[in-house]
């Protein structure tokens, strides 16, 4: 016990670490390792997919009435760059109900984030502010913060199951600052 104080004085004393054994038992700083390149996160995407939807239209309620949805997801680098876009169109199986929409990501060099935004053609209109996230290993996360019918949400976006022929897509909301989540959208991507 009397070396280990004689250590951490040493510390404090002397502003660094000690020279020799002890050295190389020291974790390297977080802050200086080099970041993640995620910039190509999303390439698993580019190209045609099969989309099919279960969608929860009654969100924070206790609800679990499910609506099914099949259509198309397509997705394009633009300009050869770290960003894509998606058009997505599903209709619901009784072909009552029908979804349009168009995603862009942009990936942050600087941040090492992406930033989905979601856009309504129909009404003009970009999501703001954008879900932005990263992945780590094969699971992407991404949150923003949302009013839903009048109360600050949290939004959570989680790709998963990623593989060259198929991917998941869940959406989730939480309206108690993350620490209950209900999923209310999920996307089963196939090839």
């Amino acid at each position: 016990m009397k070396s280990c104080r004689l250590v951490v004085f040493a510390l404090l004393a002397f502003g660094g670490l000690p020279r020799g054994p002890l050295q190389a038992q020291n974790t390297p700083n977080p802050a200086l390792l080099p970041q993640r390149d995620g910039s190509h996160d999303f390439d698993f995407l580019i190209g045609d997919w099969k989309a099919h939807v279960r969608r929860l239209p009654d969100r924070l309620n206790n609800s679990n009435t499910w609506v099914e949805y099949d259509g198309i997801s397509n997705h394009h680098k633009l300009l050869d760059s770290n960003a894509n876009f998606e058009q997505f169109e599903v209709w619901s199986t009784d072909k009552k109900l029908h979804i349009k929409g168009q995603t862009l990501r942009l990936y942050n060099p600087a941040s090492h984030q992406w930033s989905i935004y979601l856009i309504d053609l129909d009404n003009g209109m970009l999501s703001l502010p954008p879900v932005v996230g990263s992945f780590t290993g094969n699971r992407g996360e991404f949150f923003d913060q949302e009013d839903y019918k009048g109360r600050a949400i949290l939004v959570r976006y989680v790709w998963l199951d990623i593989s060259p022929h198929s991917a998941r897509m869940e959406q989730s909301f939480s309206p108690d600052g993350g620490k209950t989540w209900e999923v209310n959208w999920i996307c089963e991507l196939s090839r």
